[in-house]
Formats: structure tokens, sequence, C-alpha cells
């Protein structure tokens, strides 16, 4: 039992954050679409992924500084700032815009500690992870533009618009030491190339349904939104042709990063009709959503059936838990 605890508590690694991100995308989807009961159930299960995760990420800062600071500089530690802000994006659309404000807060303060770690350890032919700069910076932008929406600034408008752009430029940086091997040869963690142009999106969408832009900075952001959710997709539909063409069975940690951007591809299209007005990408959304959770049963079930085996199993953890 002891070492059944260990690995839920001392060995969690940060790409486990993607759970965290995975669920709460779902959550704001279901609520979204209206189905508020299944939404706030996973509200719930997200924010106490979250609570055992920034207890483990406090854990590991306090007592294990070697640990902390050799995962700190590989780019899955951004799972804690993404995670949080969409844990936070989640919260604004309930009403808890203080609480949301916090979480901000606490993301933009991560930020700039784990990115320059892990811009400082940038490398050629990274695996799907490296999008995660741009997921972290547009995860800013989202909570930001979010609660601007719910009143809480102008000025958070436009730091929103900031992130937006420095997530795109971070993107492309990311997209030039992408391993395009990964496509085919990933374990899950390559769909972040999707993913960062959905969350790309969901901010230029939340900024295009902002008052503060009007005129030709409105059609800008309009226009960047639909362009973005197009390229989305089109990578969307690259990777499931390689997961076609190369099936990947079986449970890894990565495929939360699976998972999370097919959600935020739901919420991308969700969000971006209701700022551009094309009527049928909130059918899409939807269509996408109940995909989104197909996947997450399924990815959960991966993780439940992997807890019924022999406990203390390190060398198998060790293997899954290497790769970003």
């Amino acid at each position: 039992m002891k070492c059944q605890v260990n690995r839920w508590w001392a060995e969690l690694p940060p790409a486990a954050g993607a759970a965290v991100m995975a669920t709460a995308i779902i959550s704001i989807g279901l609520h979204l679409t209206g189905y508020e009961v299944l939404s706030r159930i996973g509200l719930v299960l997200a924010v106490a992924l979250w609570l055992l995760l920034a207890g483990d990420f406090a854990a590991r800062f306090l007592a294990n500084r070697t640990r902390w600071s050799g995962e700190a500089d590989t780019p899955p530690a951004l799972t804690a700032v993404a995670a949080t802000t969409v844990l936070g994006t989640r919260l604004a659309a309930l009403g808890a815009t203080g609480t949301a404000a916090a979480l901000l807060a606490l993301a933009a303060a991560l930020w700039p500690v784990l990115m320059i770690a892990v811009v400082r350890h940038w490398q050629r032919a990274m695996p799907g992870a490296a999008f995660l700069v741009c997921v972290a910076t547009q995860g800013l932008g989202v909570l930001a533009a979010t609660l601007s929406l719910a009143g809480r600034g102008d000025w958070l408008a436009r730091a929103a618009l900031a992130a937006l752009v420095l997530g795109l430029v971070l993107y492309g940086d990311a997209l030039v030491r992408f391993d395009p091997r990964e496509v085919r040869d990933g374990a899950g963690d390559q769909w972040i190339g999707g993913g960062a142009l959905a969350i790309s999106a969901l901010t230029a969408s939340k900024l295009t349904l902002s008052p503060l832009w009007t005129g030709a900075a409105h059609t800008a952001l309009r226009t960047l939104t639909l362009v973005l959710l197009g390229l989305n997709l089109a990578a969307c539909a690259v990777l499931l042709a390689a997961e076609a063409y190369r099936p990947r069975p079986g449970y890894d940690i990565r495929r939360w990063s699976t998972v999370f951007p097919v959600g935020m591809t739901a919420v991308a299209a969700l969000s971006a009709s209701a700022a551009t007005g094309v009527a049928g990408l909130h059918t899409l959304g939807e269509v996408v959503l109940w995909i989104a959770l197909a996947l997450w049963l399924l990815v959960l079930a991966g993780f439940l059936r992997g807890r019924r085996q022999p406990p203390c199993r390190s060398s198998q953890l060790g293997r899954r838990t290497g790769a970003g």
C-alpha cells in the first residue's frame, strides 16, 4: 500500500497536469452546450486533480529541490500554468471571478519561472510537448480575456492580446523544433500541436467578443479566429490520419495530452461560433465535444486498469514519465 501511495503522490510526473487540462476543458464545453450537471461533475474532478498536483508541486519544491529543478526545465512542467488557467476559465464562467483572478495571478507568476527554465534547455527534434510554450501563454490570454468580458477591466483584454501575439510567436518557434516523426510515432502528446492552435483560436474569439475592439481591429480578430480554427482542424485531420495509419493502443500518460486538444478544439469551435456568427461551428463543436468526452473515458479506463497492476513497478513508470 505504501508503494501505491508513492505512485500516486511522490512520483506524479509533470505531464499529469494534462489530465486537469483535459477534464477542465471538457467541463467548459459541457457548460457551453447546456449540460450543466455533467459540467459541474467535471469541474469537481478538475479541482480535485488540480489540488493534488498543486500539493505535489509544492512538496517537491520544498523537499526535493533537485528533482523539482530537473523537471521544471522540461516542457511538460508548463502544464502547471496551462491547467491553472483552464480551471480558472471554468470558474469564471461559474461566476467565481475573484477565484479566477487569483488563479490568473498564480499562473502569471509561474509562467516566467517555468518558461525561462524550459527555453534555456530548448533543443531540436522535440516531442509534441514543445508546443506547451504556446498553450501556457495562450492560457493566460484566454483567462485574461474571459475576466475582461466579465467586467474585471479593459487592461486584461490588452494583456490577452499581448499573450495571443506572443503565443503565436512561440508556436512558430516550437514548430521549427518539433520532430515531424512524432506525428507517426508519438505516444499522445503530438496532439498538443493541434491543441495549441485551438487555444490560440479561443483567445482570438474571446478578444473578438470584447467591445474594446471595433472596426478594422474587430474584423482582423474575427478573421484570425477563423484562420486559426481552420489550421487547428487541418492539424487534427493529419494527426487522426496518422493514428489510423499507425495505431498506438494502450494507456500512456501522454494520452491526456490527446484528450485536451480534442476538447479544446470543441470549445474553440463553440466560442468561435458565438464570436463570428458562423452557426455551423456550434454544431461542429458539439460533435467534437462528445468525441472528446468519449476519449476522456477511454483514457481514464486505461489509467484505472494500470492502477490494478502490481505496485512498485518503477521501471515501467520511469519509461512513461521520462518522455514529455
